[in-house]
């Protein structure tokens, strides 16, 4: 059966403190590695409470139970609380994923200010969040970032151009469709040299609350586009929900995918078994383009039709 790759988007101080080892725990008994995305800076989660005029956030902060999932304290850094450090709060939790052999990255600096801004800023701006995220990591982990995944999966194009500066091989910053195409950023001077893997399948938090469906339901729904299914998949988690209360959840969806006979692997894995059959010198060279994904609110990076 296809590989599937699991991507961990970390958030906030919580996730990183708390649900970081606790999927930890959970890949290590079933043998599994991840791919690791931390936010390196401030956690301003509380910034978030803007969003609340866009299309769409109401009705999925009321299906998601956002406040059960991040709790008071994260929903008040940045507003009525300091924005804590977490980088330097957290580098222990960091440092043992890092060390138990799982594939780590950058996710982002600012989480929310890059979420909500990066698309409408400058060159600048976007080098300069970028380059203290690699500090940070540098600082923490002692070595270079092995790849990237856009927090809220906003990108610019000059975003893209510094995983190529950086010498990224490979990335997952956008959407897609069911079903794994890898492609090339087409930038005016010519192609990425980085492939972007975009997440493939629908996320626990566009699923839960959909026409009442549960957690359980969401699983079932995921299990679903994967039964049977000899395509290769990116499925983006966050330490703030699966790491946590939904954990009993996602352990029920990796018992699953294990049933259906699918190899669960890191993005480093995919992209090298892909690599290793040389279409990524066939794949196709794509905009960058924006569009919407279902039960999210708001525009997001995602795949153009070929």
């Amino acid at each position: 059966m296809a590989k599937i790759a699991l991507k961990v988007d970390v958030d906030t101080l919580r996730g990183t403190r708390e649900g970081t080892p606790n999927l930890g725990r959970t890949f290590d008994r079933l043998g599994i590695k991840a791919t690791f995305l931390f936010s390196m800076g401030p956690d301003h989660t509380g910034w978030a409470l803007k969003r609340v005029f866009r299309p769409g956030f109401l009705k999925k902060v009321s299906r998601t139970s956002v406040v059960e999932h991040y709790g008071i304290k994260t929903l008040l850094y940045g507003v009525l609380l300091p924005g804590p450090d977490i980088g330097r709060e957290a580098a222990s939790e960091m440092q043992a994923i890092d060390r138990a052999g799982h594939e780590t990255g950058i996710h982002t600096w600012d989480h929310v200010d890059w979420q909500d801004g990066v698309r409408q800023r400058d060159s600048a701006w976007t080098k300069a969040q970028m380059q203290k995220s690699m500090d940070r990591f540098m600082d923490v982990f002692g070595h270079a970032p092995i790849t990237y995944g856009a927090a809220g999966w906003q990108m610019n194009e000059a975003a893209l151009e510094q995983l190529d500066a950086w010498g990224i091989q490979y990335s997952s910053d956008g959407r897609a469709l069911p079903n794994l195409v890898p492609y090339r950023i087409a930038f005016d001077h010519g192609k990425s040299k980085h492939v972007q893997y975009p997440t493939t399948l629908p996320t626990f938090d566009e699923l839960i609350g959909v026409d009442g469906m549960d957690a359980l339901g969401a699983v079932r729904k995921i299990l679903s586009l994967t039964q049977s299914n000899p395509n290769d998949q990116v499925f983006t988690l966050h330490a703030e929900l699966e790491g946590q209360k939904l954990l009993p959840a996602f352990e029920c969806l990796l018992a699953g995918w294990l049933d259906q006979g699918h190899d669960l692997v890191t993005m480093g894995e995919l992209h090298r078994s892909w690599a290793a059959t040389k279409q990524l010198d066939k794949i196709a060279v794509l905009p960058l383009t924006w569009g919407e994904i279902p039960n999210r609110s708001g525009e997001l990076m995602i795949q153009p039709a070929n």
